[in-house]
């Protein structure tokens, strides 16, 4: 299974409040989504130290991944996302070597 790391420093924007409420606008539209609703895990977290975040996607395969970037609201979000961060993301992708149950 793979993963995806979003990283990125916050940087513009009116605030981190109304970014939140943007990240949740883009999880709401993944779950209404009926091609991707249960099939693409995405949470994001914010760092207790600073204005660092990291999102965390796990799509169910390579179709679902590819299903997500024809998404009008996808690409909406990633356009937000590189302008609140000042164009810093970073995308990694993750593989899973191992885990607990």
């Amino acid at each position: 299974m793979k993963q995806f790391l979003i990283s990125y420093r916050f940087a513009e924007g009116s605030s981190e409040e109304a970014w939140h409420q943007e990240v949740h606008r883009f999880i709401a539209a993944i779950e209404a989504d009926a091609d991707l609703s249960g099939k693409l895990s995405y949470k994001c977290f914010k760092s207790l130290k600073g204005p660092e975040y990291y999102h965390l996607a796990t799509p169910v395969d390579e179709a679902t991944t590819e299903l997500l970037g024809t998404k009008e609201f996808f690409k909406k979000y990633t356009e937000e996302t590189e302008r609140v961060s000042g164009n810093t993301v970073t995308v990694t992708p993750l593989e899973l070597v191992a885990g607990t149950k």
